[in-house]
């Protein structure tokens, strides 16, 4: 089959679903991350390095190297997806799909997510108050010591809900729209943003175009969570889909 199929869908689609699959049900194994790391540390430092290359001079100077770098990222990464999407067409159009989904499931987060907020959970149920501070520190980035039993609860529930959307939702969606190219390069562009796109004297303007494009690449996916989330509360008998819509507007 042509390998370009492999970026359009219907196979994308296909793709996706394989990707979610393995996902949900391996995440991303400890083993393999140890030996290999994770595209996402990968893409980091790749960019830490141009940041620290490129991230000089006046505002203006600045803002050139930081729209100069993201290209550069971005170009990387389309080439090797492209180049892996290529390889994977060569083993025919079924294999192909199950080679790149195999790929793609290192980019969603819905099993690391899910894992790590179970754990809050767990702690909290068996090791009380210290167990749920301690669990919930991993996922979030605020004192966890000054976090009562409520408050730990709502951080962990605030993080599963944060992440939804650039944690899941949005991989998902550009990988059925673009294959594993697209999902990649989502991926590179959130991983940016999360980097440099900050308000800081350093980073506001190095980071400008990784921000500005960030909340680009992310505007479907979040109308999407939103519709998934009022979804998911019409199918709660205890929840309200007329108020998740009031709350989401």
């Amino acid at each position: 089959m042509p390998w370009t199929a492999l970026t359009h869908p219907p196979d994308t689609l296909g793709l996706l679903a394989v990707a979610l699959a393995i996902e949900a049900a391996c995440g991303y194994p400890d083993r393999l991350y140890r030996a290999l790391g994770h595209p996402v540390t990968w893409i980091g430092r790749g960019f830490a390095r141009l940041d620290a290359g490129l991230n000089r001079g006046s505002q203006g100077a600045r803002r050139l190297a930081g729209v100069a770098a993201l290209a550069l990222l971005l170009a990387t990464v389309a080439a090797a997806s492209l180049a892996l999407a290529a390889l994977a067409g060569l083993a025919g159009e079924t294999l192909g799909i199950l080679i790149l989904g195999v790929l793609a499931a290192s980019l969603p987060a819905q099993r690391s997510l899910f894992v790590h907020v179970r754990q809050v959970a767990a702690a909290l149920r068996h090791e009380g108050l210290p167990g749920g501070r301690r669990a919930v520190s991993m996922i979030v980035g605020r004192d966890p010591d000054s976090l009562d039993e409520a408050a730990v609860c709502r951080a962990a529930i605030e993080s599963l809900s944060e992440n939804f959307s650039d944690g899941i939702v949005a991989p998902a969606f550009w990988i059925g729209a673009g294959g594993l190219t697209g999902g990649a390069l989502y991926k590179a562009i959130n991983t940016a943003d999360s980097m440099i796109g900050h308000r800081t004297p350093r980073h506001e303007a190095f980071g400008w175009a990784a921000a500005r494009l960030d909340d680009l690449v992310n505007l479907p996916a979040s109308r999407l969570t939103a519709l998934l989330l009022i979804a998911a509360a019409a199918l709660q008998r205890d929840a309200s889909a007329p108020g998740a819509w009031r709350a989401i507007r």
